[in-house]
Order: structure tokens, then sequence, then C-alpha cells
């Protein structure tokens, strides 16, 4: 099932996306919410008829850096022996078609695609054997960065964690397994021109690995969501430019560079 959550006419819920064909598809609003036991109220909204917001509202964001070997080296770094973990705040949340706001303090923001994660449920020092029962699905991700930031501070909080650096969408597929998300294309694009393409298969550290590592540590509640890390290609965006990140068995997340006001 792919859950999207959207507003129309001022209200916002979550619905299941019908259909196959980008022009054709349709939301059947859901009772509840996805966290917890639900059902279809039958009542179908054309997905062109409403905006499509953040699919969860994460209480956090967790992180992993150079979580793909040839990222690691492109930008000079050591490829680390254990996941490397690091916080992006909700408030860097946001949806598909909506803004990514460049920041006044940066001269060199760059994309960086990536597989998402979404918590399901409260969970805690979660064993290898059950992290498929925490996941409630999948989406896609951009963890924008402000690359000279980062290189000037050290310190990831703001070259990573400022306001509209977390694009997140267009939705959440449920219905991947872990085998199978394991194994997914993930690629970006610039104005319609490829920058990144790589496989959750090149991951040094798998998605359960970085499930038990970052749970041995905090809980993780519903809605919380986990990126895996970016393969090789990231570069700069500009103001003005169209990204999109896709990945196969879920859909494309797109988002507009516009110069911060």
């Amino acid at each position: 099932m792919r859950i999207a959550r959207f507003s129309i006419d001022g209200n916002v819920a979550f619905g299941a996306v019908e259909g196959d064909k980008p022009d054709e598809l349709v939301l059947d609003i859901i009772k509840g919410i996805p966290f917890a036991d639900f059902e279809l109220s039958g009542t179908r909204v054309p997905l062109s008829k409403v905006r499509l917001l953040p699919p969860v509202l994460p209480n956090k964001v967790v992180a992993f850096g150079r979580n793909y070997a040839e990222h690691a080296r492109e930008l000079g770094n050591e490829v680390p022996d254990a996941p490397f973990a690091f916080f992006k705040p909700s408030t860097s949340v946001i949806g598909p078609g909506d803004a990514i706001q460049y920041p006044s303090f940066s001269e060199e923001l760059h994309h960086e695609a990536e597989l998402a994660v979404v918590i399901g449920r409260m969970c805690r020092e979660v064993p290898r054997d059950r992290v498929a029962d925490v996941i409630l699905g999948y989406t896609c991700a951009n963890d924008v960065t402000a690359r000279d930031v980062q290189k000037r501070e050290k310190q990831w909080a703001r070259a990573k964690g400022f306001d509209t650096s977390c694009p997140l969408g267009p939705w959440v597929e449920t219905d991947l397994d872990l085998a199978t998300a394991s194994d997914l294309t993930v690629q970006l694009t610039v104005n319609g021109e490829q920058r990144q393409l790589g496989r959750t298969s090149e991951m040094i550290h798998s998605i359960e690995d970085l499930i038990v590592n970052i749970s041995e540590a905090m809980t993780l509640l519903p809605g919380d969501v986990i990126l895996t890390g970016t393969p090789a290609g990231v570069g700069p965006l500009a103001v003005g430019d169209e990204v999109a990140v896709t990945i196969e068995g879920i859909g494309t997340l797109t988002n507009k560079v516009v110069k911060r006001g």
C-alpha cells in the first residue's frame, strides 16, 4: 500500500494511493492513522485535486553518513567501521513539490538522494530478527547539505539541519519487504539530467544494522525516519534547479530550489 498524507479544503488526512497511471491516481481516505489499525473509507479523491504533504511528521530524523563507499571516497573521507549517525530536526522536513530554500549562509548546496525508512511503532533495542516488525514502510529523501558549511564547521547541525533540508515523499510504500528494500535503484536528476545512480545493495551497513545501532541508544517513535545514506554523485544545486529523487518500487520526489526569502 502507498500511504500519502495530504491536504484538501483546509483539512489534512492520510489516504491510500490507488492506480498505476500518474494522471489517474486517486486517494482512498483512511479512517484513523497508519500507525494503528485503520480502515479505508471508500471516499476517493483524485490525487490531482489535493496537495501532497510530507508523508509523516517525524519526531526525529536519524541520518547515517558515509554509508556508501564510493560516496565517502568522492568527498575524500574514510569509510567508517561502524554506522555514523547525525540528526536532522523536524523543522527541516518538507514534502513533494515544496521549495528547498537556499540558505543565506551557504554558497555550496548539494543534493543527496537517499532511501528513507519510516518507523511504524515505538521501539527500543530492536533485535536484528525483529527489525522488519518495526518498519511501516519506505519513502524517498533528499539529504540537502550546505557542503561548505559542513567542511568549515565540522559539526553538521547547521549544514544538514537548516529549514527545508529534508524533503520526504511522495508517499510511504508499505509493501516492500526488507530483502527487496535492500536492493533498489536510487537515482537523482537535476533539471532532467542524471546526477546520481546507485543501488541500496551498495550500502556498507544494512537497514538492519542501522536500526539495531540507533535503537541501542534511543527510543524510536512511530513516524520517525531513518535516512540510510547516499550513493556517489552528489553535487551542487542552484536557485531555479528542479531536483528529483526516484527510488525503484516507491516513486519520485520532486522539489525546486528557490532563494531564501
